[in-house]
């Protein structure tokens, strides 16, 4: 009897083939031919489920997107009201929450690398353009949340949201292309000196872990 093969699942590994290329080489060396190599399947295996290169692409960008924001909402879940932490608390509890952007451990780096990848893709591909902007409307959208669990004063909320999400696109950025220089521990205490700016301090002993 013919081995039954889940569809949803080969598409994952292929998906996570295109993420293993374009974070080791860059998203130019991936390609039909070159993922199927990756993911130990012939091409015909590979056009079977997707079209061509441009629909890998995207169903590779959709994944890395809905994977990080799987991991966020998980930790979300799991965070304790602000009203019930001490501010030393609160700044650790934050710092740990929103270093998952961040490409603070291989993981992570291979993830954002890869996003970073897709973002400037995005510029000239426009079937990357719409996920792209999802992309950063949820970073958006996640830094207005921290702001509102802040309870700054309405007036500059929403400024505080948009200078919140362009600090952690550009240490996602810097720290996906030049990790020597914006290391994990740079990464959490430019974040940690933020979040104290918005009136969340912590003592930089205390510092969590990412």
């Amino acid at each position: 009897m013919p081995k039954q093969v889940d569809g949803e699942q080969r598409r994952a590994d292929i998906a996570d083939a295109v993420l293993r290329l374009a974070a080791r080489d860059g998203l130019p060396a991936v390609s039909l031919r070159s993922v199927a190599a990756e993911s130990g399947l012939n091409i015909g295996s590979v056009r079977h489920y997707f079209d061509g290169q441009r629909d890998l692409m995207r169903f590779a960008m959709r994944s890395t997107i809905d994977r990080v924001t799987a991991r966020l909402e998980h930790r979300r879940s799991a965070l304790r009201p602000l009203s019930e932490l001490t501010p030393d608390e609160a700044a650790s509890q934050l710092t740990d929450f929103l270093a998952e952007l961040l490409p603070l451990d291989a993981p992570r780096r291979a993830e954002a690398t890869v996003l970073v990848e897709f973002l400037v893709a995005a510029r000239v591909d426009t079937d990357l353009t719409a996920l792209a902007h999802e992309a950063m409307r949820g970073t958006l959208a996640l830094s207005r949340r921290i702001v509102e669990a802040l309870r700054l004063p309405p007036a500059v909320a929403d400024l505080e949201a948009q200078r919140l999400a362009a600090l952690l696109d550009g240490l996602t950025f810097r720290s996906a292309l030049q990790p020597d220089a914006t290391t994990p521990d740079v990464c959490r205490d430019v974040l940690r000196a933020h979040l104290a700016s918005l009136g969340v301090r912590a003592d930089p002993a205390a510092a969590p872990g990412a």
